[in-house]
């Protein structure tokens, strides 16, 4: 079920927008205060549901949805925010990855951190196929008098989506099942 907003349910609507798009419009003009994206992007605490619930929380989305999150700090991890769910915790995979403009390549306008979520308790937990994309403003993105005065630290955009199983390994699957049940 979604949470389209009637003048969204347009028929060929697809809301795919560039990650710059994501940064230096929705996020940046959310950090601002102005609120452009409550038709399509919500606020949701994500960390207090498990990702297989979020698709119907978001306001659009089919195969990604996209929330608005106040950045939750860890009480004794200094900057370090807290990422666990009901069932399970995300992962930062790698290291973040800088957006950069379109019309001017040396100008980052947001960073990127790619997350992945898994069942159970760190570090013994089991990896799923969602994937979080948590996108945040540099500290580039506004004169430094504005980035006091607003939120640019403690709102992030995340884009939620569930990463494609690899044929092979259904094939794989189907195989190792066929195996068992002969």
């Amino acid at each position: 079920m979604e949470n389209i907003t009637p003048e969204l349910a347009l028929p060929g609507f697809r809301f795919h927008p560039t990650e710059e798009e994501l940064v230096d419009y929705y996020l940046k003009e959310t950090a601002l205060g102005k609120n452009l994206q409550s038709v399509i992007i919500g606020f949701l605490n994500i960390y207090e549901h498990d990702p297989w619930d979020l698709p119907g929380l978001a306001k659009i989305g089919e195969r990604e949805w996209y929330f608005f999150v106040r950045r939750d700090k860890r009480s004794g991890h200094v900057g370090k925010p807290n990422r666990r769910a009901e069932k399970g915790y995300w992962k930062a995979t790698g290291s973040d990855r800088q957006i950069r403009c379109l019309k001017k390549p040396k100008k980052t306008v947001g960073l990127r951190k790619t997350l992945v979520f898994y069942t159970g308790k760190a570090p013994k937990g089991c990896r799923t196929d969602w994937v979080m994309n948590e996108y945040r403003l540099s500290s580039t993105s506004f004169p430094r008098v504005l980035a006091s005065a607003y939120l640019i630290e403690d709102i992030v955009l995340c884009k939620i989506y569930r990463k494609a199983t690899p044929l092979r390994v259904l094939e794989q699957r189907a195989e190792e099942h066929a195996t068992r049940t002969s």
